[in-house]
């Protein structure tokens, strides 16, 4: 039997729509280029798309600095673009989900534009302002992008608050007239028919007194903060108005925490949240690499401690992070598979993100020219200066860069992947020539028919939605193996992260099991106590009592 919440057996997908698809030739990816490709989407089995920010901004962040949140973004299209994108998807089956963001505004919206005129100005406290010198700011705090969370303002003599970017000022959810603002920005949205929203940066909108001391984490006083509770029940009894689906970008929210921030039982305030620890990154190695034990640890920790209480969000790649094929793959389809069967067997809502279907890998830069990313940018100028050589700067920089993940969609074969007929905002991957949507939609074995077919497996497997999970090899620093429980059947998946093949060995009660092969990436084979698996070997199992 399926759960009840259709977000429960749905799988998502994350289009970042600045690379997706370009309908018009200025080489930035928009709606309609969106709504050509609902029928791609429809065919690969995904249930709902999740949307970048399409607002209006002046793109300091890429969209994540929004200076109007009722209007879109005009090189993305328009809003009668966005209502038919919204039909279209629905015609189809397909729901959309929005990017919320509401920690911080731009610097160029109307409210932040008001409150710099000054001190009382009935905006002023929509933001967070204190008194300061161009010498001697309110604290010492840093911010995530890189130098002080403070911006000094001469006209008033006080300086403003941000996590981010200085251009992207924090809204001040202490004032209630800032979160009834909000409130009604979200019923807007809601009530024009979107059916969900991601929420960014959502742990970080209540702060701490300004006299706050850090110990170790730099990131305490504006991570999951008490008090943060009163604004996320507000906005949990506005969600619950309405037939959605609610993700959150929460960090600082543990495992043991986002129980009582996803259960229902426990008035949850969302329906699940992105864990941001997995991503456990390799020390000291010449390329950029994921360390698969760590990774274990803590997918497996966070699918025990939800257990029966709570939803996790699964996902291996997203817009900040580098491709998944190449930085715990071999950027083989091989690898690709490998890793699709190893997270879309876990319990949870899975997002696959636009190219990871495809087994897209990093993008292999030669000049600082071809990266997008600010910070990137920023910490290269800075180990120039250091008389760092220039190469070295370059894949010092660039070995984590969030534009891997944002170069454009990989349709075809052609040099700009099929994505525009003009010149692309980034560059494209030159490998479009060989991994791209039109080669692998001929070849019944490619990456992007394994999803296809493990997508629709979890459709039609409700111990795959609903089963419990058991961590299975817990110290082979290369294999994730676990157990997917369910009343009457019983799945295993076997997934080798690494170039290494071995032979495992299972526990003895399996064999009191009747096990079935139902897919991987390797033919099919029987279940053996002692089981040999190659590089990147992943298998599924489904198992009887016997």
């Amino acid at each position: 039997m399926q759960s009840s919440k259709w977000w429960q057996n749905a799988v998502g997908y994350q289009i970042y729509p600045r690379s997706f698809k370009d309908s018009n030739g200025d080489g930035i990816g928009d709606i309609p280029g969106i709504i050509e490709k609902l029928p791609y989407l429809k065919s690969l089995g995904i249930d709902f798309i999740w949307v970048n920010p399409i607002y209006q901004s002046p793109n300091v962040d890429n969209g994540y600095d929004i200076s109007d949140y009722q209007a879109i973004q005009p090189e993305f299209g328009t809003l009668a673009d966005f209502k038919a994108l919204l039909q279209a998807a629905h015609t189809i089956g397909i729901k959309v989900i929005l990017d919320l963001v509401v920690n911080h505004t731009s610097d160029q919206h109307p409210w932040f534009i008001e409150s710099q005129k000054s001190k009382d100005n009935p905006y002023r406290d929509y933001y967070l302002w204190a008194d300061a010198t161009p010498e001697k700011m309110p604290n010492n705090w840093q911010s995530f992008f890189g130098g002080p969370t403070w911006t000094y303002d001469a006209q008033t003599k006080q300086a403003y608050f941000h996590v981010f970017a200085k251009e992207q000022p924090d809204l001040n959810w202490r004032n209630p007239e800032v979160r009834q603002a909000i409130y009604q920005m979200i019923r807007w949205w809601l009530d024009l028919g979107i059916d969900g929203f991601r929420l960014d940066a959502i742990s970080h909108i209540q702060k701490e007194p300004w006299d706050f001391k850090i110990r170790d984490n730099p990131w305490a006083p504006f991570m999951n903060v008490a008090g943060i509770e009163v604004y996320m029940a507000e906005l949990r009894d506005l969600f619950n108005e309405y037939q959605i689906m609610t993700v959150g970008e929460a960090s600082g929210v543990t495992s043991k925490k986002a129980v009582s921030w996803t259960d229902p039982a426990q008035a949850g305030y969302l329906n699940m949240i992105f864990e941001l620890e997995h991503n456990v990154r390799q020390a000291d190695t010449a390329q950029p690499r994921l360390d698969v034990l760590g990774l274990k640890k803590v997918l497996a920790r966070w699918q025990t401690d939800l257990g029966q209480h709570g939803w996790n969000a699964l996902y291996v790649e997203n817009h900040d992070n580098p491709r998944i094929n190449s930085i715990l793959g071999d950027e083989t389809a091989h690898s690709a598979k490998a890793i699709a069967l190893m997270y879309l067997g876990l319990k949870g809502t899975p997002f696959i993100y636009q190219g990871q279907e495809l087994g897209m890998t990093n993008f292999p830069f030669t000049t600082i020219d071809q990266a997008n990313v600010p910070e990137t940018r920023v910490q290269y100028q800075a180990l120039i200066d250091q008389q760092v050589a220039p190469a070295v700067a370059l894949v010092q920089v660039t070995q984590w860069s969030r534009d891997h993940s944002r170069t454009p969609m990989q349709w075809t074969a052609a040099a700009d992947g099929g994505f525009t007929t003009g010149q692309p905002w980034l560059p494209v991957n030159q490998n479009t020539q060989t991994i791209n949507v039109a080669t692998q939609l001929a070849e019944p074995q490619s990456v992007w028919h394994f999803y296809q077919q493990l997508i629709a497996l979890r459709h039609q497997n409700a111990v795959l939605i609903d089963g419990q999970f058991e961590w299975l090899l817990k110290k082979d620093p290369n294999v994730f193996a676990y157990l997917r429980k369910g009343s009457q059947e019983t799945m295993l998946v076997i997934a080798n992260l690494s170039h290494q093949a071995k032979t495992i060995t299972l526990p003895r009660r399996l064999k009191r099991w009747t096990w079935q092969y139902q897919m991987g990436n390797v033919n099919s084979c029987e279940l053996t106590q002692h089981f040999r698996v190659a590089a990147y070997d992943a298998v599924l199992f489904s198992g009887r009592p016997r």
